[in-house]
């Protein structure tokens, strides 16, 4: 069997560009993963957005991702994605960052680790994203314009999509009173 081979145009680009980074990639129906170091991400996802023969012009999606008890192993516990989007070259690539805890994750606990640089510089757009997957990951992002909370109360006691929080939370609902119909 042939092994298949990472043909996307923006790879060798990237790579001549910051040869002392040790990059992975990988390719899975035609869309193509950049892995870069987290202290690497921001030059690298301004190279890719500055440079003429890449020209990402259009930040499409910028996700987290929590690996814990993931079938397949992984380079660490949490992922921050960003899937890019050249309008003129029309191509897509996704470069993504893993970070790895340093502190327990099952409470809020604010964790140095789990931080990387905001990229609102880049791509204003990136503001809401970025919140959101602070709110839902508890993943920080240095030199946001306003990191704050934006789907859950400021003082909630965890971050819900992180894979060790319980599915059927931690008693918040409980303390809510039940309105019916006649209590309105």
């Amino acid at each position: 069997m042939a092994t298949p081979t990472l043909d996307h145009p923006s790879l060798p680009i990237v790579k001549a560009a910051f040869p002392s980074v040790r990059f992975l990639a990988t390719s899975f129906r035609d869309m193509t993963v950049l892995v870069t170091p987290p202290e690497h991400l921001h030059p690298v996802l301004r190279f890719l957005r500055d440079t003429p023969s890449c020209d990402y012009n259009f930040l499409i999606d910028l996700f987290g991702v929590d690996y814990l008890d993931y079938p397949v192993a992984q380079p660490a516990r949490f992922a921050v994605g960003y899937q890019l989007l050249s309008h003129r070259h029309e191509q897509r690539i996704v470069v993504k960052a893993y970070l790895d805890p340093t502190v327990d994750t099952s409470g809020i606990a604010v964790d140095a680790a789990l931080e990387l640089p905001s990229v609102c510089d880049l791509w204003p757009g990136a503001e809401w994203p970025e919140r959101e997957v602070f709110d839902m990951f508890g993943i920080r992002f240095k030199n946001h314009p306003d990191l704050r909370r934006i789907l859950l109360w400021k003082d909630y006691p965890a971050h819900p999509l992180r894979k060790d929080y319980p599915l059927r939370g931690r008693g918040e609902r409980e303390h809510f009173a039940v309105l019916d119909r006649e209590s309105r």
